[in-house]
């Protein structure tokens, strides 16, 4: 593919005030490399629109980030921009906010650090990374999702090629990646050996990070650096660029924000620690240090957003942890907020959302399904994580704020939505039918699809609540009278990609197991209705 020049076109870095570089990256990488600063966990690029992307990566000392970037993979052309220091304040983790990039283009980039203040005189080697820009033209859009790394014990095995399902998902070249939560499992300590049902061994590489539940940021920071430590991910992360979401393990498993550790059945990992509240507070910072993912303009780690791919596709992304109520046998009668999941003010932001997008599908990134039974023991009750409730009559509980969703969206004319998410550990199509819901017609058709886990154990299959008129469509999980969790060498992994035409708008979903191949009767056709 012939790669286009940029000539004099305007660069922006955000609100910072960047200088361009004397010396180009690649010619300077090796001057003093002793005394330079080292990048040991890639980089990373996010948030990518028509003309703007986040750049990541992270130093081990005080140092500025020095990027080129060009349209051309040879760098014949490329624009040089260093960025304000980064210390430890921030774990030294640096993020670049590009704009003004062309629209569509294939933009190809790298990173190195300089050291300042007398730590490393000299320029780290450079990683060269790619992204592709959204375009404005009815182009296809092809992207894949799924979630869940590094979970129930099952880490970085090196004999068994580390986390194979990256190289999967980079292999197949997607334009962008949605991780729709549970990034890391701070919760899960790792041991080195573990014992599987077959008889075979499961090694893991063990950090003093990930020897435990994290509590102080610095374990949160440790469960980041542990994944991005993995060779198949760099990788991944150099070719494809990432939206990010979050569930309940960047924290702890089935938190919410009123929740009194002490009398959870894993008290003991947080000493002394009353609320969920201030492991959320690390968790949070963790998560945006360590992710392509930029405060609001007001300075708000806010997770929920929207994010245009161009005419045929926006997407909205949720938060269904930050906001909710108390787990609980979610059975409220009326809408407040104990029987929140989104609450008042994201939802009156996804409503102003949906009616202003002007994109042909809209994809809601969910971190948890709506009709899959999610249950809750941490604290000893017949309590519930998710949506649903088992009690397939009329809404009650969090499902209350989905039926005010869904029948605004009928009342709105909001079509063409679809919901993504993973959290459940098996891989689903869901297809929500009105004349089956417990209040019948009282909201247009839409799909579920479900994946993962990436890189975790194998659960599930879940129950379904009727309450939305759920029908399962497609379902990859493990088989009845499965010793669980199955461990990724159980080859039940997966992620979900979708593709939409953009002569046709239609909308091709398949379901990949772990070597990237399509899953058998895992393709679902999806026709736009005006």
């Amino acid at each position: 593919m012939t790669q286009k020049r940029i000539h004099r076109r305007t660069f922006q870095v955000g609100s910072i005030s960047a200088a361009l570089l004397t010396n180009p990256i690649a010619r300077s990488a090796h001057a003093f490399w002793v005394d330079a600063p080292k990048q040991l966990f890639g980089i990373m690029a996010g948030e990518v629109s028509s003309d703007s992307a986040v750049l990541w990566s992270r130093s081990d000392c005080e140092s500025l980030m020095e990027v080129e970037w060009d349209t051309d993979e040879s760098f014949s052309n490329p624009r040089r921009i260093v960025f304000p220091p980064i210390n430890s304040l921030s774990d030294f983790t640096a993020h670049g906010l590009l704009r003004g990039l062309p629209s569509g283009a294939d933009i190809f980039y790298r990173i190195a650090f300089r050291g300042v203040d007398g730590v490393g005189s000299g320029l780290s080697d450079p990683i060269a990374g790619h992204f592709k820009l959204a375009s404005q033209k009815d182009e296809d859009v092809f992207f894949a999702w799924s979630g869940d790394t590094a979970g129930q014990g099952f880490g970085i095995n090196l004999e068994w090629g580390g986390m194979r399902i990256y190289s999967a998902i980079e292999r197949i070249e997607p334009q962008f990646f949605i991780h729709s939560g549970d990034m890391i499992y701070a919760d899960n300590p790792m041991v080195a050996e573990m014992k599987l049902a077959d008889g075979t061994i499961w090694q893991n590489i063990v950090t003093s990070a990930k020897s435990h539940a994290a509590s102080t940021l610095d374990d949160f920071r440790g469960n980041y650096q542990y994944n991005l430590m993995d060779k198949p991910m760099q990788s991944f992360h150099r070719n494809v660029p990432l939206y990010v979401a979050w569930d309940d393990h960047e924290t702890t498993n089935n938190w919410y924000p009123q929740q009194m550790l002490r009398k959870r059945r894993d008290a003991a990992a947080y000493d002394a620690m009353e609320y969920a509240a201030q492991l959320t507070s690390r968790a949070r910072q963790a998560f945006f240090e360590y992710t392509p993912i930029l405060p609001t303009a007001s300075g708000e780690r806010r997770i929920y957003r929207q994010v245009s791919r161009g005419p045929s596709l926006d997407l909205f992304f949720l938060d269904m942890r930050s906001y909710r109520g108390p787990n609980s046998p979610n059975n409220q009668l009326d809408l407040r907020a104990d029987s929140a999941i989104l609450g008042v003010e994201q939802l009156a932001w996804l409503k102003r959302a949906l009616r202003s997008s002007r994109a042909t599908w809209k994809i809601i990134c969910s971190d948890m399904p709506l009709g899959i039974i999610v249950g809750d023991n941490m604290e000893g009750e017949a309590y519930y994580e998710a949506v649903s409730n088992r009690d397939s009559g009329v809404p009650s509980g969090r499902e209350l704020e989905i039926q005010d969703l869904l029948s605004w969206m009928k009342d709105a004319d909001i079509r063409n939505t679809v919901w993504i998410t993973a959290d459940i550990h098996y891989a689903a199509a869901h297809h929500y039918d009105p004349k089956r819901a417990a209040r019948p017609n009282s909201f247009l058709p839409f799909w579920e699809f479900v994946a993962g886990p990436l890189h975790a154990g194998t659960f599930g299959p879940n129950e379904l609540d009727g309450t939305f008129g759920p029908e399962v469509k497609f379902q990859w999980a493990p088989p009845p009278g499965a010793k669980l969790p199955l461990a990724p060498s159980a080859l039940m992994q997966s992620f979900g990609t979708i593709r939409i035409h953009g002569a046709t708008k239609k909308m091709t979903v398949e379901f990949r197991g772990i070597d990237g191949s399509v899953l058998p009767d895992g393709v679902i056709e999806l026709e736009p209705q005006s």
